[in-house]
């Protein structure tokens, strides 16, 4: 973590002697140190609970940094961020979609910084002997057409479809990417993506999706490949894996301040702890979406 220096600069030839010695670094570090030290003020971040394991880590490192602003994490899924960002209650608005997929929200009025991208898998209870789904399997598990493993090739053990609450973004992208557009069953849902984790490794038989940055982060579930292909950084990033979604953070376009656009550029430029948790950088994507689905190489 690098310190802040404060460097006394004085008059005259003191100051032109400063600039001759020290012009490699030293002008570099007072430049990052006199900005970080201007910011301050109070930031809540929330929504996306895809998108809160790299907010929150941002957050400590952020604060580190810049100790006279306080940032807030909270989770709630991206229509709780979209919704409360553009009331003005969020400073920023954590979300998996975009503003316009969600209804009652002025797109206009809030601005989009895309800060990352992340993928969206399938998890089943890891004691589910089963490793893929092709497309059709897979939407009829989670529209209960099909309620036993055994007929998509696993064991003889009922289903149990472990759906997320309305308003998540994560079940937005997985219903229109991976399900195109089916209506999940009804069944259990959860709120946060941890939960659904915990959920699925503690159910027999349970599926359900979470963010490729919960995969790892228990030894009770296991991720499954849709037609074959795994859900990896990899495969997104070339669209072969078509279940992705950008992670947005919105702002008011009318409230923003320094801290909140210092927070999610430096998020955003952070791509060793993008990669680190599951997610891509934006830069490394080899196409890009649109809000209406629409795929175009870069």
């Amino acid at each position: 973590m690098k310190k802040q220096i404060l460097v006394a600069l004085v008059a005259g030839s003191a100051l032109l002697t400063l600039a001759a010695c020290g012009s490699s670094n030293g002008s570099s570090s007072t430049s990052t140190s006199s900005s970080d030290k201007a910011l301050s003020g109070k930031i809540i971040a929330g929504g996306s609970t895809a998108l809160q394991p790299l907010a929150q880590q941002a957050s400590t490192e952020f604060m580190a940094k810049n100790p006279n602003v306080q940032v807030t994490v909270q989770g709630g899924g991206s229509g709780v961020g979209l919704t409360q960002v553009a009331a003005g209650s969020f400073q920023i608005g954590n979300s998996d979609i975009f503003a316009e997929e969600k209804s009652g929200i002025d797109a206009s009025a809030i601005t989009d910084h895309k800060v990352a991208v992340v993928g969206f898998a399938p998890i089943v209870n890891a004691k589910i002997d089963v490793k893929n789904l092709t497309s059709q399997q897979l939407q009829d598990v989670f529209t209960g057409k099909v309620t036993n493993w055994k007929q998509v090739g696993g064991p003889d053990q009922k289903i149990t479809v472990i759906g997320r609450t309305e308003g998540s973004g994560t079940r937005v992208n997985f219903d229109k990417f991976a399900l195109g557009g089916a209506t999940e069953v009804n069944g259990p849902t959860q709120d946060a993506s941890g939960s659904v984790v915990t959920m699925v490794g503690q159910t027999p038989g349970a599926v359900s999706y979470v963010a490729l940055s919960y995969v790892d982060t228990s030894k009770d579930i296991k991720a499954v490949s849709i037609d074959g292909v795994e859900p990896t950084e990899e495969n997104v990033a070339t669209n072969d894996y078509k279940v992705w979604s950008y992670e947005h953070m919105y702002t008011n376009a009318k409230k923003e301040s320094a801290a909140d656009k210092a927070f999610i550029k430096y998020i955003a430029n952070d791509t060793t702890d993008i990669k680190k948790l599951g997610y891509i950088p934006v830069s490394d994507m080899k196409v890009s979406r649109d809000a209406d689905g629409n795929v175009t190489n870069k």
